[in-house]
């Protein structure tokens, strides 16, 4: 596959991924949907992601990943994937939160947003299943555990969380 990441850090973070990483993760995420893809990875603050996030989407605050397909009408078709907003402290805060490392809540962040910008989406539950399969799957091809599987404080035991 031929693929080009623009990657754009607007904020500063220390547990950002590094390009190798991101490409890796993008490229298990599109698997065999594309042969040339383009796509931009803006990593943001929170007040940024939440500007965008209401401005797109009329919600108020920041929030982990943004989607923007690509959805112009040309006269031939383009590799042009479309642009990720990934908001770093957000995802920061997640990982922490669910008791996972932080560069496996990035390779999912990013397989996430991937898969929405080939047309995924987690609306209907029937279609909710499916990405979050879709995502497991790709994150064990990766090597890093389910990423709907997070640790019961009191128990040990993992128990299954659902994407908002």
């Amino acid at each position: 596959m031929n693929l080009s990441i623009d990657i754009q850090k607007a904020c500063a973070s220390d547990d950002s991924p590094d390009e190798d990483s991101i490409k890796r993760w993008v490229s298990a995420a599109i698997r065999d949907e594309r042969d040339e893809c383009e796509l931009s990875i803006r990593i943001v603050d929170e007040q940024e992601s939440a500007d965008f996030n209401q401005r797109y989407r009329g919600k108020s605050g920041a929030t982990n990943v943004l989607s923007f397909p690509f959805d112009a009408v040309t006269p031939e078709p383009l590799p042009i994937l479309g642009d990720l907003v990934i908001c770093a402290p957000v995802l920061v805060r997640e990982a922490s939160e669910q008791q996972k490392t932080t560069t496996a809540h990035w390779a999912h962040i990013v397989i996430h947003g991937v898969l929405h910008l080939l047309g995924y989406d987690h609306i209907e539950d029937q279609d909710a299943e499916q990405m979050e399969s879709l995502e497991t799957e790709i994150m064990l091809i990766l090597d890093f555990p389910p990423p709907y599987r997070i640790l019961d404080e009191s128990s040990d035991d993992p128990i299954e969380v659902t994407s908002n």
